[in-house]
Formats: structure tokens, sequence, C-alpha cells
């Protein structure tokens, strides 16, 4: 084998984004009538793994799933989870997802809602009905009525959230990009550049069937007929970049920062649904796609997770925006020159090359049908993540938000202690609730600057830990946003 550049095998030969970020960073495309069947780095693929793939790894290879994410990733698996947990912890911290039901299973009891609210009279909610298993926007409607309720497979009903904020007349929603670095410890990054996706008519609730009011998903919206005008301040097309959106919150007159920390909590809150069920596989990355929704009063809500985000290219914004995400993605999976080596490294170093992990094999390894053979208990020949220290705050645009202090770091090592976790993220959540003015911003950033790069003592000795605030343009600490005692 001569060759020494990482390999990427992609799975259906896609998506081109991947093998154009990746080609252009040096890397070769896997050969499957010239390579060895395990002669890769990273499987990226849409879909979702085996469960054999996972058990399979090799010390240099990484798969763009972990698994079991299933959880959050299909509508009625997160309509049960967010239940699970609003149940366990409470409705008032659990209450950043609308009510929602899986048809036909909970068909009664969404009767029994709708009827309740009928007859208590004034406010009528509107539901949105979306298909349990289809993205894109397909099999979506929305409704006022009962009688126009009409399914024939499993389906989720949901309150529509009929008071978005609109951005000159439009409604829009924000997708979030979010990887899940690892699940044990958990450790979750969300990249400073998203998608603002604008509907392309005007929002009104007097026509419920338009979808290009309604829906901000731009497989729909770019077939509409005012896709190409330019339209108010939204201008053509259906996307802006995050910073665009940046720009108009600091006309709003809100507390920016607890906005965007409300967002991180609702990330933060899902992703912690599933924590404890998916199994280690520390040689494994996830980008999830979240979609946000902020309504009139400034309340983000959680609308749906992906699993895999669109990362085609339909405008200069999706340029600007997904090729920065997935060269930041890839920095995030780690690779050291050694990889690129693959077999022959894992010959040469066995010894001393993730010794843990090589004590599980009982003769040396010579080639990759050997290795394949090997039975084991467990994967057979992980990476084990960096345990040295705290993950980095910041690996291109990919911000760390979790953990953000040093009791979460230490709540998330071993066994996840969802108790503790919970209740930083709510006094978090409350100092920035409480504000602080832009003098004391801009004066806590001064003297954070140096920070960053400093470790801090606490009082038992230990290096104190804090991460960046994601959203803001330039992130700060977290402790620069607190208002002054």
């Amino acid at each position: 084998m001569a060759s020494s550049s990482l390999v990427f095998r992609l799975h259906d030969r896609g998506p081109e984004l991947v093998r154009k970020v990746l080609l252009e960073r040096g890397w070769k495309e896997y050969d499957g009538g010239e390579q060895e069947e395990e002669d890769w780095n990273l499987y990226w693929r849409a879909s979702a793994f085996r469960s054999s793939d996972y058990h399979n790894l090799l010390p240099w290879q990484r798969l763009n799933h972990h698994p079991k994410t299933v959880g959050i990733t299909r509508k009625d698996c997160l309509v049960r989870n967010l239940r699970r947990m609003r149940a366990t912890f409470g409705s008032s911290l659990y209450h950043f997802s609308p009510a929602a039901f899986i048809l036909p299973n909970d068909h009664t009891r969404f009767l029994s809602e709708y009827t309740r609210r009928r007859q208590t009279g004034g406010w009528s909610p509107y539901w949105i009905c979306k298909p349990v298993d289809l993205s894109q926007g397909r099999g979506i409607f929305i409704f006022e009525d009962y009688k126009d309720l009409i399914y024939d497979s499993s389906v989720v009903i949901q309150r529509y959230i009929s008071n978005p904020l609109l951005i000159s007349g439009y409604k829009f929603d924000l997708r979030i990009y979010v990887c899940v670095k690892n699940f044990h410890p958990l450790t979750i990054y969300m990249h400073q550049e998203g998608l603002v996706r604008f509907a392309t008519d005007k929002y009104n609730l007097s026509s419920l069937d338009n979808l290009y009011a309604h829906l901000t998903n731009t497989s729909i919206n770019k077939l509409g007929p005012f896709y190409t005008t330019n339209k108010e301040r939204v201008g053509q097309g259906c996307k802006w970049a995050m910073n665009k959106f940046r720009c108009f919150l600091r006309s709003q007159g809100i507390n920016e920062l607890l906005l965007w920390q409300k967002i991180n909590n609702i990330v933060t809150l899902t992703l912690l649904s599933i924590a404890p069920s998916v199994p280690s596989s520390p040689n494994c990355v996830e980008l999830f796609g979240f979609d946000v929704l902020i309504d009139s009063k400034f309340k983000p809500w959680l609308l749906e997770v992906n699993s895999s985000p669109a990362l085609t290219l339909d405008c200069q914004v999706d340029v600007a925006v997904k090729k920065g995400l997935i060269s930041d993605l890839i920095d995030l999976m780690n690779y050291r020159s050694i990889d690129s080596l693959r077999e022959r490294a894992y010959r040469k170093q066995l010894p001393r090359y993730h010794a843990s992990q090589a004590s599980r094999f009982s003769t040396p390894v010579a080639t990759f049908k050997e290795l394949k053979s090997q039975k084991t208990s467990g994967s057979r020949g992980r990476h084990q993540p960096d345990r040295e220290g705290p993950p980095a705050l910041r690996v291109g645009d990919f911000i760390l938000t979790f953990p953000f202090n040093r009791a979460t770091l230490n709540a998330s090592q071993h066994k996840l202690d969802m108790k503790l976790v919970i209740q930083e993220l709510h006094k978090l959540t409350c100092q920035l609730a409480s504000g602080c003015s832009q003098s004391d911003k801009t004066r806590r950033r001064e003297e954070g600057e140096g920070k960053k790069d400093e470790g801090v003592r606490t009082s038992d000795g230990e290096e104190d830990f804090e991460s960046l605030l994601w959203g803001p343009k330039d992130p700060p600490l977290l402790s620069q946003c607190f208002p002054s005692s």
C-alpha cells in the first residue's frame, strides 16, 4: 500500500460537497476496485450505519453517525423522548417544543385536547400535521378544524406556532448545525454559521393551504412564484447567513445573549434525552440540523432535528455557510498524520498505538483480513478520545457548548449526572436573564481576553474551565456575559 493520504468513502457517491472539500484538503477517494475493503479513514453516508459497522471499526477509521440517535431525528421518537423528559424534569424546563400527539395512537388524547380548547372559547389553536418518516416538507399541512384532519399513515400533530417573528412580513426559521463529537462523555459543538430560511410569500393565517407562506423548507420555496423576486428586506431567494440575522437582532432591542442561550439550552436538553442510551462510539461524530423557530415574543421553539442536514448548494449563501461547516467538521475528527498510514501504522506501532486496545489481540496483526477476523468483546480498535483535559473551546467556527463549566465537565466524565447538568443550565440561564449593559459587556470582554489562554485555578487546585457563549459574532467567555455584582 503506497498511499499516505487520508482516504474517504462516500455511500452512493454523495454528497458532492463533502467530496469537494476533502479533495481540496488533499484526501483521496476510496476505490473498491483497487483498495482493500477497510482501507479508508472516513465513511460518510446519509442513512444510518449497521450495528456491525460500528463493531468492526479500526483505529484509523471514523463514521459520520453515532448509533441509535433516531430517538431525536424521527419525529415521533422526538415527541416521546421530550414527553418523557418533561414528565421527569418538569414542563417549565422542557417547554420549548409545541404540544404534540402521535396519531393514530394518541388520537383520543388529541381529540380531547382539541375539544377542550374549542369549548373554552376565545383563542382557537391551529395545528400542523407531519408524517413521521418524511422530510423536506413532504406531506405537511396546517388545519384549524378537526374535519380537515385526514391521514393514512403515522403522523405527528403539533400545535402550530401561529405568532412567528416576522421579517418584513415573512416567516422564517433557523437551521442550526450541531456536532456531537462524543456521547460518553457528552461533548457538543454548535457552529457559528447557520442558515435563516424564509418562506417566500407573506405570512397569512387566512390561507393555511399556501405552503409558500407557512413552510420554510428550501425544497418547497425554491419552486414558489416569488423565489427569484427581490422581496422587501429578505432579498432574492429564501436564505440568509446567520451574520445577517445577528444584524437584525441588534435592531430589536432585546437581550440577545439570553436568546442565544435559550437556543443553546434547546440543543443541550434535546441531546440529554438520548445521551444515556447512545452506545459509546469515540470513532464517530454526528452533524445534526436543529430547526428552531422564534415567535413574536422572542421565545425559541424546537421544530425538529435532522440527522443528515442537506448539503446541497442552492445559492451563494449555501456555499458560504456549508463549505466552511464541512471543513470545520473534518477538523473536529482529530485525524493525525499517522492515520493516513492505516494498516502500516497499526502494524508498526501496535505495542504503543492505542495500547489499551492492542491487548485484545492474541496474535500480531498482519493484514486487514486478519484484523477483521479477530472476534473481541465490543469494538476492536476504537480511537480513544483525549481525556487529559477539557475539550477545545473552539475548532474553526464550531463553539463548544457542552460541557460549559467545571461542574458540567465533571458531571459528564463517567455516568452522566442529568440532575446536576440541568441545575447548571438553569443557573446559567438565570444569570443571563438578569441582563447586563453594553458597557458591562465591553469591560468584561476586555478583562477576559487573556483568560481564554490562561488557566485559572479553583480553590481545590483544579484548573477552572468555562466555555464560550455560542451565538454572538465574537463569542465571549460565559463569565464575560454576567452582570457585575
